[in-house]
């Protein structure tokens, strides 16, 4: 053998090693003993509405996105009929700012609510009034899209908390 064949040969039992250790120590089981390693997370949505604009320029959306699995999972888009723009906003110190993604924790939720985190319409183009319904489709980076419609209320509507009962 020549040096070339041999360090080919070398790199290749290299190779081989280093994926069947990789592939002992990824062996994860879920508490059902199914691999959940690469599994798509379980996600839904809940309680989504938007309250009525008061002009076409901008909107909110809030829901509550569920993690029943354990793979987190992230936030990464919103797409509507009714906005060419839409925003994923967080809000800290009481301001917010555009966000690239959130974080959808595993056995976990995502919260967009009033005052916190949401979703932003910019430049509508129409102006949705109480009792129509608007779709959206979220976009995740594990999980398949998921659409959703948001039921139009009234501009002072709180939602409702899960601790009131």
């Amino acid at each position: 053998m020549n040096t070339r064949t041999t360090r080919t040969l070398a790199a290749a039992l290299s190779l081989t090693a280093a994926l069947a250790i990789s592939g002992c120590s990824s062996d994860t089981k879920d508490s059902a003993g199914s691999a959940d390693s690469g599994a798509k997370p379980k996600l839904t949505v809940s309680g989504g509405y938007m309250p009525e604009p008061v002009n076409d320029k901008m909107a909110g959306a809030f829901m509550v996105i569920k993690n029943d699995s354990k793979t987190a999972d992230k936030l990464t888009g919103v797409t509507s009929p009714l906005s060419d723009d839409l925003q994923i906003h967080e809000t800290k110190d009481q301001k917010m700012q555009q966000v690239q993604s959130m974080d959808v924790p595993a056995n976990g939720e995502l919260k967009l609510e009033r005052g916190g985190n949401h979703v932003m319409f910019m430049g509508l183009k129409n102006t949705p009034k109480v009792g129509d319904k608007v779709t959206v489709e979220l976009r995740f980076e594990k999980a398949d899209p998921i659409k959703v419609e948001l039921d139009v209320k009234e501009r002072t509507y709180k939602a409702p908390t899960s601790n009131e009962h």
